[in-house]
């Protein structure tokens, strides 16, 4: 069995789209958002609001993304990992809606770093101890 850390995170997202297929199926705005640590997809979904009010009624919206759409979403979520740079740990958000039957999406990547991470890769020198500057608080 194939484990999902030995996939790349290109065919990690394409998982994640064909997961979320029939869900965007019943949507025609929101945000897809993956969230990666080491390069592996762990928490994934959409955050949208399907309930519309008018006239002082709630209801559903009609329609959703179709077939087109959908692979046209895919495709460019996937394209937008051609912008991730160095970085492992973070959150992609994928805002979509429909406007006269084209998908838009804007993509907002996230990167997220950790302080103990980077204090066990770098030897302890030139800290304020070293260089005579320490904290006066």
């Amino acid at each position: 069995m194939v484990k999902i850390d030995q996939l790349s995170l290109a065919r990690q997202l394409d998982l994640v789209f064909k997961e979320l297929d029939h869900e965007l199926s019943g949507l025609d705005s929101g945000v897809v958002f993956v969230q990666i640590r080491n390069n592996v997809i762990g928490k994934f979904g959409i955050r949208h609001n399907p309930i519309t009010g008018r006239d002082g009624q709630m209801e559903v919206e009609d329609g959703g993304l179709n077939e087109n759409q959908r692979s046209s979403f895919r495709a460019m979520a996937l394209e937008t990992l051609k912008f991730k740079r160095n970085w492992t740990h973070g959150e992609i958000a994928y805002d979509f809606t429909v406007r006269q039957g084209m998908i838009l999406v804007d993509a907002t990547m996230e990167s997220n770093y950790n302080m103990a991470n980077m204090m066990i890769r770098y030897p302890r020198t030139n800290t304020y101890m070293d260089s005579g500057m320490e904290s006066s608080s």
